[in-house]
């Protein structure tokens, strides 16, 4: 995967987090730098873990399904941007608080993370170099966290469903690319 890849997949990936942040953005006071880092941190923390964990799952059965591969990461990314686009969609409305204690973080990260899992296995049958990438996606992820609870701050919650539909198109085409690479059609 090519680093143009990776970083779009990151950018899909944390599109999520970034969802989440501007819900509790929404409920923070003004200027609240503090809770903003606080969340963006389990985001990107989260984000860069789950991906290790799937990687090493899908290294313990990396031989039995290599022939299948570009078709069960294909069927993953598809899977997750679908479930991202059916909540982009979903009207309804969230309702969030501004408390940031690890009971509250420790749920929306893992929430929000699982699909960093299931790419995590899609890395064991692919060319990625596994610790650039969790250091990217951990990133991005931290970095739209930050915007998002700046965002919410600001904006409310006007574009929580549009980043969340973004997000999903975004792992839905990464998955249709794999696919097609594998046929040398791209």
């Amino acid at each position: 995967m090519s680093i143009f890849g990776i970083i779009i997949l990151s950018i899909g990936l944390g599109m999520d987090a970034f969802a989440i942040s501007v819900c509790k953005g929404i409920s923070f006071k003004k200027g609240n730098l503090k809770k903003s880092v606080i969340v963006a941190t389990y985001m990107g923390v989260f984000q860069a873990i789950m991906p290790v964990l799937g990687y090493y799952l899908g290294i313990s059965f990396a031989d039995k399904i290599t022939s299948i591969d570009h078709w069960l990461a294909f069927a993953l990314l598809f899977v997750i941007g679908v479930k991202m686009i059916k909540e982009a969609l979903n009207k309804d409305i969230e309702v969030v608080n501004d408390n940031v204690d690890f009971k509250e973080m420790i749920v929306l990260a893992i929430a929000t993370s699982i699909d960093a899992l299931a790419v995590g296995i899609t890395f064991a049958f692919l060319n990625v170099n596994l610790w650039f990438a969790i250091t990217l996606i951990g990133s991005i992820t931290f970095i739209l966290s930050l915007i998002g609870t700046k965002i919410g701050i600001i904006f409310g919650n006007k574009y929580e469903k549009k980043a969340e539909l973004l997000g999903g198109i975004i792992l839905i085409l990464l998955g249709i690319k794999i696919v097609l690479e594998h046929l040398n059609i791209l």
